[in-house]
């Protein structure tokens, strides 16, 4: 009787599980995009311009101003107001520090043919015969290989499980890491489900070089 319910407990889980997550997430990003516009004063707001409140409209209207504001950010125009708006931000301290870091990740993460979070390595860590599975981040800064001598060095991200989105910033030497033949989201599906679901992979690609 207990190995029954055990076994429907655990069915049921699998199913409700993965649609718990998923929701959750989602109203994580509903819930960034909607409070941006609390960055509006308060008369300029969707609720005080309808005077009504509209579930969803705040999501919608966020979602809408992204969008318009890469297609401006696309034309000669656009572009060079945003190197204008670039340029009075630089001026402006501390703000500049925290602006120009996060634009200066967002461009790397997602510019076309970059190397960033393209590349799935194996690396050993904590120790020695113990293996983490890591995105390479780029090459090490000519600071750090100059510093080992001039070794090719990788920087390397190990994100912790099942959390994938905090993790250890890492540098290794290149012949020390070895590049698997696994997409990006086959890797964190592994990470996030505590290895339990396996990516379909073929062997270790290579040693990076």
């Amino acid at each position: 009787m207990m190995s029954y319910i055990h076994r429907y407990f655990i069915s049921g889980l699998l199913v409700w599980l993965p649609i718990w997550v998923t929701l959750l997430v989602i109203k994580f990003l509903v819930d960034i995009l909607s409070n941006t516009l609390l960055l509006l004063p308060p008369r300029f707001q969707p609720d005080a311009l309808l005077g009504m409140h509209v579930p969803g409209l705040d999501f919608v209207i966020t979602l809408l101003v992204i969008f318009i504001t890469g297609i401006i950010a696309a034309n000669f125009v656009g572009s060079w107001l945003f190197k204008m708006w670039d340029a009075f931000v630089g001026r402006i301290p501390l703000v500049r520090t925290v602006y120009a870091s996060v634009q200066q990740v967002l461009q790397t993460l997602f510019k076309p043919g970059g190397q960033s979070f393209r590349k799935v390595l194996l690396v050993e860590y904590p120790r020695a015969g113990l293996w983490s599975l890591a995105f390479q981040t780029g090459d090490a800064t000519p600071e750090v290989s100059n510093s080992l001598k001039g070794e090719d060095m990788v920087s390397l991200f190990i994100p912790t499980t099942p959390n994938p989105t905090s993790g250890f910033l890492m540098m290794a030497s290149k012949k020390d890491v070895v590049e698997l033949d696994m997409s990006v989201d086959q890797a964190l599906k592994f990470v996030i489900s505590l290895g339990v679901v396996q990516p379909t992979v073929r062997t270790p690609k290579k040693t990076i070089k």
